[in-house]
């Protein structure tokens, strides 16, 4: 780790590759990060990726504790799934990207999958700020902003 690592380490899980995931972990791992991709199909990770952050196929027991999760992809047929192993974890905060102008498809995902409304509760979506983001770069600012803030105990934007 370098010189950004506070006392507590902390872990960003970016679910599903994606141009997004790619900039998150990236720049997740400037703000001390330990940094991972959870990828089911391993075909879809870049081997210059591979490289540089732990890649699982699935969530694990180990990621619990101080990490952040962040969905990158609403729409993969897993989303369900790997929010319950999630929800099911110790994790501080779990995410999903996705406008707020739609109904979030991970509602329906988790209660099929026998998941509570209290779990389901936890599960934020939309994240980040609020920066009018358009590119997977803005998009991973916005993100990391937020998780920054809400780490922090602070509300983000120019709020004092």
């Amino acid at each position: 780790m370098d010189s950004a690592t506070t006392d507590t380490a902390r872990t960003l899980v970016a679910v599903f590759a994606s141009p997004v995931a790619d900039h998150l972990l990236r720049y997740g791992r400037d703000l001390g990060y330990r940094t991972a991709l959870v990828e089911p199909e391993r075909g879809r990770v870049a081997n210059d990726l591979q490289a540089e952050t732990t890649v699982l196929p699935r969530l694990v027991g180990e990621l619990a504790g101080d990490t952040d999760v962040v969905v990158t992809d609403h729409h993969r047929p897993e989303l369900g799934l790997v929010l319950r192993d999630a929800l099911a974890l110790d994790v501080r905060w779990v995410g999903v990207m996705g406008s707020p102008n739609h109904a979030g498809p991970h509602v329906a995902a988790l209660r099929d999958l026998g998941v509570g409304d209290e779990d389901i509760a936890r599960v934020r979506r939309p994240i980040g700020l609020n920066i009018g983001s358009r590119t997977p770069a803005e998009i991973a600012i916005s993100t990391l902003a937020g998780l920054v803030a809400d780490r922090n105990g602070a509300p983000g934007g120019f709020e004092f």
